[in-house]
């Protein structure tokens, strides 16, 4: 096999899920931080988080041997509603991470349905037949503009708490937007949380499985958040999102299917943790690189 698995991590690892919050990680300790822990690839997590001049930015990731992986769009909900704003959002995104050198635009439809903080319903959980049209057709034009005007490619990555969650839902958008413009950010933690078949997913969906957010979840608060319907920040804040291999998926498994696909692939750790003390995520770090390094999978 000639593919590889390149590992690395983001700021949501760090506790990051906002451009400035004064709870989250300064961005100079968090990259500081990702390298000591090992890691030599970064996603960028939500735009104006990092420094979003290309020089600054490249500079600063040069000087600490890192690579950009892909930059991320977030904050301006899913490409079903309210397009214009997550056209201009993404048009940012794209210009610096082609300007990095990347090509992967991951897009997360966040805030979803929920809030985060107190559990509200903001909008209804499934998307009517229009709003499917119109999620589908819109994710191809943002692809096809990404790939046409800036050389990148589209990850969509489903997400708790969003229209795009569970095993249905995946399958019906990727059976619903163009192969050529649209693939996915395939986030193992947030599918296992909704209990989709992440094996099966990997293996039915192969040369639509474009980048890959790696995660576990702790299935017996998975199964209280729902029991108690709360919202995925809810969850998160008890510790739902654990460090490998405690959770699930089980890491090895899906490490392994990845590999069988013979691509190169960004696979990036991302743990949830917000808020967290600062003091936290580099232990965590460590030991989550060195226990994935040790499969013998990852360049």
């Amino acid at each position: 096999m000639t593919g590889m698995l390149r590992l690395g991590s983001c700021p949501d690892s760090w506790g990051v899920w906002y451009a400035d919050d004064p709870r989250q990680t300064p961005w100079k300790r968090f990259l500081d931080e990702l390298t000591l822990a090992g890691y030599r690839n970064v996603e960028l997590g939500p735009y104006g988080y990092l420094p979003t001049d290309p020089a600054r930015l490249a500079d600063e990731l040069a000087a600490r041997g890192l690579t950009c992986a892909g930059g991320t769009v977030g904050g301006v909900g899913g490409p079903h509603k309210d397009f214009p704003e997550v056209l201009a959002e993404t048009r940012r995104v794209a210009g610096l991470t082609a300007a990095l050198g990347a090509e992967n635009v991951i897009f997360v439809p966040v805030p979803g349905y929920r809030d985060d903080a107190t559990g509200g319903y903001l909008e209804a959980s499934e998307l009517a037949y229009g709003q499917w049209r119109s999620l589908c057709a819109n994710a191809d034009t943002l692809g096809r503009m990404l790939a046409e005007e800036y050389g990148l490619r589209l990850r969509f990555h489903p997400h708790a708490d969003y229209q795009v969650e569970n095993q249905e839902q995946v399958e019906r958008f990727l059976d619903g937007t163009d192969p050529r413009f649209v693939s996915l950010c395939l986030d193992v933690g947030h599918l296992a949380y909704r209990g989709a078949d992440v094996l099966g997913l990997i293996r039915a969906y192969a040369q639509r499985v474009g980048y890959v957010h790696l995660k576990q979840m702790d299935p017996d608060l998975a199964a209280r958040a729902g029991a108690e319907d709360l919202a995925f920040g809810q969850a998160v804040a008890m510790g739902v999102s654990v460090t490998a291999p405690a959770g699930v998926p089980e890491i090895a498994p899906v490490v392994r299917a990845l590999a069988e696909l013979d691509r190169d692939l960004y696979v990036v750790v991302e743990q949830d943790m917000y808020p967290v003390d600062f003091d936290i995520p580099l232990p965590i770090a460590r030991r989550t690189f060195a226990y994935l390094t040790s499969t013998g999978e990852f360049v």
